[in-house]
């Protein structure tokens, strides 16, 4: 038996050392390396709107460029304009009235998500995560010391847990629950009556909730958004929520995000990123600014699109015998189960796993899509619907051809 590596032998710690790859971005960069290997990849992996971020933001950010107020260090937590402006869309939106000094500014929504459980966890600390969840959440709260315990819904609730479901998962140790909808993976939204019960569960036992309201504005049919805190005003003084600007305006790559929170918890978040990065980006907060100041038409025809080609992929996932695929409400993601095709034979292998199948697929039809693995339930995939509809489906024409050739 080998004993462990002794720390003053380990070269990286074991604290990072743990932290496993974000899978989603490794799809996403292994096929754009295949696709500037002159390779004809199609990849449903990344979670990123294919449309240019909107004229008028760019412009905002041009301007700031010139301006020589933006070229030195400005305040650790944002913006004060910037801070007021996400206030008041934050009123606007889903009508929840916060003060500026109630937000902070981060290097887009995976920092907000890391320094909101940075703030309000100490080691051992537990958090009931729904899954399947989106690859960075577990990761940030064991970077913060705590304990992710996971809730596991399948396609036959939606994808949604059940009070009683979080109630089981309920020890001494839970300190905060986590609550996304629309969801990332799997595009699944709460109904208002089922959110008010969770959240008036949470506020029962005294525990913390965040909440991921990254996707509010896309959501489809008859689904609405309900932000939890409005719902359930008991929650105001234990809930997180954590946002950004890279969803709903196209804006991945300018890192913008923000943390909403009692005023201790921003205070001792704002001191933490004050040490890991300081300011956000001048330039990208008055792009943000121009932003969540400005109407919200550019995301009504994003959304427009985006329903179409939600419509069309899960019709034709759902043509695949041994694929079923719920059709997603919200977000740009379906998430279908190929639990039925594992262990069968595919062009002469038999993939053991989802894994194994999203590697099939890669290889023998050049599409690339992300395991359901990686959001913590094998058996299933994540295609993005964020690409355009030629693409579309033709990646998934691919799919359906591949996995027609399964058989016992």
């Amino acid at each position: 038996m080998t004993s462990a590596t002794p720390s003053s032998e380990r070269r990286v710690s074991a604290r990072i050392g743990a932290i496993s790859e974000s899978a989603t971005l490794a799809v996403d960069a292994k096929a754009k390396a295949l696709k500037a290997a002159g390779r004809p990849v199609i990849g449903f992996g990344a979670g990123e709107p294919d449309f240019p971020t909107p004229d008028y933001i760019v412009e905002a950010a041009v301007e700031a460029c010139r301006n020589p107020k933006y070229h030195r260090y400005t305040p650790a937590g944002g913006l004060p304009e910037l801070k007021a402006a996400i206030a008041a869309k934050t009123l606007r939106d889903s009508g929840y009235e916060v003060e500026a000094s109630q937000v902070l500014v981060t290097n887009g929504g995976k920092q907000a998500i890391y320094e909101a459980f940075a703030a309000v966890l100490d080691p051992g600390d537990e958090v009931i995560v729904p899954a399947p969840y989106w690859t960075t959440y577990p990761e940030s709260i064991r970077l913060a010391g705590g304990v992710p315990v996971e809730v596991v819904a399948d396609e036959t609730t939606g994808y949604r847990v059940s009070v009683e479901q979080l109630e089981a998962a309920r020890t001494e140790r839970t300190k905060v629950v986590l609550f996304v909808s629309p969801s990332n993976p799997t595009g699944s939204v709460y109904s208002e009556a089922d959110a008010k019960a969770i959240g008036e569960w949470a506020a029962e036992h005294g525990l913390w909730v965040l909440t991921d309201e990254i996707y509010e504005h896309l959501v489809y049919g008859d689904a609405k958004f309900t932000s939890l805190p409005v719902l359930v005003p008991a929650l105001r003084d234990k809930c997180i929520i954590v946002n950004g600007v890279a969803k709903t305006y196209a804006m991945t790559g300018w890192r913008v995000g923000w943390v909403i929170a009692p005023q201790d918890v921003i205070k001792a978040a704002t001191n933490l990123q004050s040490h890991a990065t300081s300011n956000v980006s001048n330039v990208a907060q008055i792009a943000a600014l121009a932003a969540v100041s400005g109407n919200l038409d550019a995301v009504a025809e994003m959304r427009k699109a985006f329903d179409r080609r939600r419509q069309t992929m899960v019709r034709m996932l759902n043509e695949i015998d041994g694929v079923f695929c719920p059709t997603p409400e919200g977000a740009f993601y379906a998430y279908p189960s190929v639990k039925e095709l594992i262990g069968k034979e595919i062009r002469g292998k038999r993939p053991q796993s989802s894994v194994e199948l999203a590697a099939l697929i890669l290889d023998e039809v050049e599409v690339a899509v992300v395991p359901g693995e990686a959001f913590g339930t094998p058996g299933y995939l994540r295609l993005s619907y964020a690409l355009g509809d030629e693409d579309l489906v033709e990646g998934v024409s691919r799919i359906q051809k591949l996995l027609a050739e399964a058989k016992a």
